[in-house]
């Protein structure tokens, strides 16, 4: 189980106390996730921006965040998240899409903010 990191970076509070809770969820997860990953022929950050999109759809605030660290980390750019985003304006609506935008820019400026306390 991975106890420091998810996904390559911080793990949430809620995540870890999870994963210490039910370990063997926490692992048959990640191992669905790489078989997932293992399977298709999209590379790290196309899958991290569908990810997005689907947790718009979804209304999962914290699974987006999530997406949008990893989409980061895989060298997806702001302008690029905010396209996944917006491609849902049509489709679950103007109100969701805005909640989603701004669930991602909060992700950036926390991420800005980890990194500046990394220095």
């Amino acid at each position: 189980m991975k106890t420091e990191s998810h996904g390559g970076g911080k793990m949430p509070g809620t995540f870890r106390r999870f994963a210490e809770r039910f370990p063997d969820l926490v692992d048959a997860h990640e191992r669905i996730a790489q078989a997932v990953d293992a399977e298709g022929q999209f590379d790290a950050r196309i899958a991290e921006l569908i990810k997005i999109g689907i947790c718009l759809g979804a209304g999962l605030e914290s699974a987006l965040r999530s997406h949008v660290r990893k989409a980061t980390q895989a060298g997806a750019g702001v302008r690029e998240i905010e396209q996944a985003i917006i491609q849902g304006m049509n489709t679950v609506g103007f109100p969701r899409t805005v909640a989603a935008w701004s669930w991602a820019h909060e992700q950036f400026e926390r991420d800005r903010r980890e990194q500046e306390e990394v220095r």
